[in-house]
């Protein structure tokens, strides 16, 4: 294609600065997290290519030694392309192998750009194409980061709700379902539902961890795994597992690992299920904590900064807004990463890299937000005790009790005069002596009516 100028301090080469000029698309470049897998891909299929005597000694230490740096960051600024790319993403699997030839040269006192004595595509990329690289680089990546950031943010989250469960437990405060006032429950016992949303979030994790375990590596071009050895996948799994921990294996059929992407659809779909149990808690814990004195405000939110630039003293619950907004952008992502591989034809996807950038971003996003959730807004939440049993006695609920002792027509009668009056349930069943008083604070004991059991009727 002619000569290509390429920056005099770049350690990418032509393939690269093509793909830089065709692409100046959006300013978005892969992640850290991207760019440490496609550097321990490169790493292991050194490894693999020395132990199958395709690679000699000289060449795999220096191209063991210029991927470890693209592992560990140090080369990050040579890999400058656009998200927007060639849908194989063969541009960065070309950028990688540039790069990495580049600085063997560099170790081994040649001149940058000779391709001596590593050339990028005899060497770095031996046994190895795009097609199959990439999708295994985005496996790899997205697998750390839910291990070690999605999955253990999510457990020191599940703790914090567990511990405010046991705090809040002897808290009564009023139900709600339909937005209305609901018969009694304990505040412990809501956040207790919080608890367990987010264990179920980390089993989601763990199952969007398991989907992705399986690696394209080895079907090459389309799948017949052409110019790769037939055990060169097999120890280069060995070597991803050692070095990440994760037990990576080999596609059991590469023609549905390069042509489908649906184990990556999966593990999205998890994290999309994560974002709806967070924006479904946050959203709840603001409404909690809505006033201070014309809302809800059974809780009382973390003050982290102030919340208008013209109302005085206002507090917003920012926190909350915080992690609702990342949960809209983790459910667009989603969107994304179905359409995207819903794109691929025949043997090949052709929207990986959007694909990655999203899913990649939505466990990153969440493993964040997870932590800052914990740390500055749910750690710090405190009961308002008075609130809770102001709101308990003065709502028309309390009648439900009723129900089972005087019938459901003569305690709907009470609750309807509650409207209407602005009186409590008990102040009319005083006033018309509906029970004997003991009976009557039996019946209307909010403790009890946390607990199961009663014959009250049925609905919400």
């Amino acid at each position: 294609m002619g000569t290509m100028e390429v920056p005099a301090d770049a350690l990418y080469g032509a393939s690269t600065q093509r793909a830089v000029l065709n692409f100046p698309v959006s300013g978005d470049r892969f992640g850290r997290e991207f760019i440490r897998a496609i550097g321990l891909v490169k790493w292991a299929a050194a490894q693999a290519n020395a132990e199958l005597g395709k690679l000699d000694a000289t060449r795999t230490d220096l191209i063991s030694r210029a991927a470890q740096e693209v592992i560990d960051g140090k080369l990050d600024e040579h890999f400058p392309l656009d998200i927007y790319q060639t849908g194989s993403g063969t541009s960065t699997n070309m950028n990688a192998n540039e790069v990495i030839g580049n600085r063997c040269s560099q170790l081994a006192g040649k001149p940058v750009g000779s391709k001596e004595p590593v050339h990028p595509n005899d060497h770095v990329n031996m046994g190895q194409s795009s097609n199959d690289v990439i999708p295994t680089a985005i496996h790899i990546a997205a697998a750390e980061l839910l291990r070690k950031s999605l999955m253990h943010s999510l457990d020191q989250l599940e703790a914090e709700f567990t511990k405010k469960a046991d705090e809040f437990w002897d808290v009564i405060k009023i139900g709600r379902t339909h937005l209305m006032d609901a018969t009694p429950v304990r505040l412990g016992q809501e956040f207790a539902g919080y608890a367990k949303q987010i264990e179920y979030a980390r089993l989601r994790a763990g199952n969007a961890l398991a989907a992705i375990e399986e690696l394209p590596l080895g079907g090459t071009a389309v799948g017949t795994g052409l110019n790769c050895h037939p055990q060169f996948p097999g120890i280069v799994m060995r070597h991803l597992w050692h070095q990440t921990g994760i037990p990576f294996r080999e596609a059991s059929n590469h023609f549905e690992a390069q042509a489908a992407k649906d184990g990556l659809v999966q593990a999205s779909g998890q994290l999309k299920t994560i974002a709806v149990s967070f924006f479904k808690i946050a959203n709840d814990i603001r409404w909690l904590g809505s006033g201070p004195r014309c809302g809800i405000g059974e809780i009382l939110l973390p003050e982290t900064q102030p919340g208008s630039s013209i109302m005085p003293g206002k507090v917003n619950p920012v926190m909350c807004e915080s992690v609702m907004q990342v949960c809209a952008r983790v459910i667009g992502n989603d969107t994304t990463v179905t359409w995207a591989a819903a794109n691929g034809n025949f043997e090949l996807n052709v929207m990986m890299p959007v694909l990655a950038h999203a899913l990649l971003e939505s466990t990153r996003l969440l493993s964040s937000v997870a932590n800052v959730f914990r740390e500055k807004c749910v750690s710090g939440i405190r009961a308002n005790v008075e609130r809770c049993a102001e709101l308990v006695e003065y709502s028309m609920a309390m009648v439900t009790s009723l129900a089972p002792i005087i019938g459901y027509d003569k305690a709907a009668e009470i609750a309807k005069e509650s409207a209407k009056t602005g009186k409590t349930v008990r102040e009319i069943c005083r006033q018309r002596h509906i029970l004997p008083e003991a009976e009557l604070e039996k019946a209307l004991d909010p403790v009890a009516m946390t607990h199961p059991g009663g014959e009250g009727s049925a609905g919400g």
